[in-house]
């Protein structure tokens, strides 16, 4: 028998909803690049007639959506490799070919977007991350989450040994990128400005080619493969548990889970908002160690407070929007790119660096509610989203039906 994707029956819903949850928060905390004012220097934004609500959306950005909601996404990868296995256990067949051959088509569509659409693109991190996981696949619980830990950990030790030794390991790359960059043209003072002066592709294509060596360094210099690895890891261990389908007699630990990361990662994410927004006035090692005590207790807070609310409600419209939207997360991650692109480029209207911060996160809620609108009737007539379509036919080698 052939490998087939996922079919209906074997959806859980709650997942579905969880992706579309997280698609809010990748959506908040990518429009400010989108925009340009991620670019801007901080004269620039004290000069916005709206720069007293900026700092205040800033300082949320921080305290609620930073590492939080890419966390849930991680999550849900880990869970999502431990479905492929289990499903192919189910028809006699192995799931890691199956799986490294998905991989290596999300790397594929991960590069097109990272050279020719979007610099701060993640998919090819995941791809190449997620290469790793059936490696480990055969450890014990216990050893898959104290590995967790040491991937979570490790990166503020790192941080720690930078700061005692004044070693950067990430300075190559970022020379390396500096390098690309001025061979392009683009410099300090044109930086920020150049995507909105851009006319034509070509010109914008010269600044996505120095953008994907300062997305390489930003994966280097924030530890990103270990930070990844570790939640990866940590999904996997939900999945080979089977907990998302196991939610009624976990119904009193989810609500455990929700409090304690709540009353964990509160405090921690404003001090890690503070330490963010005023420049890391403890220093590099503290910051590390406050992204790290935050984003992991916030983020199950977040999962287990929606699998709670699920629980009660679990026929709730707000469940079939977000389903529908995290059904096409593929699709809906990378239309987002394309619509911060027509709305801020200068090949589209180039309004990038004309908002403040506060204006353009209304922007993009306004971007993703009307994401969900488009999800919610186009997996009313097809069976997956356009992306989904062509990752699925890419990756069994078959021609999938599309129409319901």
């Amino acid at each position: 028998m052939n490998n087939q994707p996922t079919n209906e029956k074997q959806r859980y819903m709650i997942l579905d909803s969880l992706r579309g949850f997280a698609l809010l928060g990748i959506c908040l905390a990518n429009f400010p690049e989108f925009g340009l004012w991620t670019f801007l220097s901080s004269e620039a934004h004290a000069c916005m007639e709206s720069a007293g609500v900026d700092r205040v959306v800033r300082f949320l950005l921080y305290l609620l959506v930073d590492a939080k909601f890419y966390g849930i996404f991680s999550i849900l990868f880990g869970i999502g490799f431990s479905l492929i296995l289990s499903h192919a256990a189910e028809r006699g067949q192995r799931g890691v070919g199956l799986f490294y051959r998905r991989m290596l088509v999300l790397l594929c569509i991960g590069c097109c977007h990272l050279l020719f659409v979007w610099n701060g693109d993640i998919l090819v991190l995941y791809a190449l991350v997620g290469m790793l996981l059936p490696l480990l696949r055969r450890l014990s619980g216990h050893a898959l989450l104290w590995m967790a830990g040491v991937c979570l950990v490790v990166p503020v030790l790192i941080d720690a040994w930078q700061e005692g030794t004044g070693v950067s390991l990430s300075a190559p790359v970022y020379d390396a990128w500096w390098q690309v960059a001025a061979a392009n043209g683009i410099t300090q003072d044109n930086f920020a400005t150049w995507l909105r002066d851009s006319q034509s592709y070509p010109e914008m294509f010269s600044f996505l080619k120095q953008g994907a060596v300062e997305r390489m360094y930003e994966f280097v210099d924030g530890h990103r493969l270990l930070k990844v690895l570790g939640l990866f890891l940590i999904g996997y261990q939900i999945g080979r548990s089977r907990l998302y389908a196991r939610l009624e007699e976990l119904g009193g630990a989810l609500r455990k889970c929700c409090w304690w990361g709540l009353l964990t990662g509160l405090p921690t994410s404003v001090l890690y908002a503070m330490s963010a927004t005023q420049g890391h006035p403890w220093g590099l090692t503290v910051h590390s160690l406050l992204y790290t005590v935050s984003a992991l207790p916030m983020t199950l807070a977040y999962i287990s407070g929606c699998c709670v609310l699920y629980l009660h409600r679990p026929r709730h419209w707000t469940f079939r929007l977000l389903a529908s939207n995290g059904r096409m997360a593929l699709s809906n991650y990378i239309g987002q790119s394309l619509v911060g692109i027509a709305i801020y480029y200068g090949i589209g209207l180039g309004l990038g660096t004309a908002m403040g911060l506060a204006q353009i996160e209304l922007v993009a809620l306004g971007v993703y509610g009307l994401q969900v609108l488009l999800s919610l009737l186009w997996m009313s007539r097809f069976r997956f989203g356009p992306l989904e379509w062509l990752w699925r036919m890419l990756t069994y080698g078959q021609r999938l039906p599309l129409k319901r």
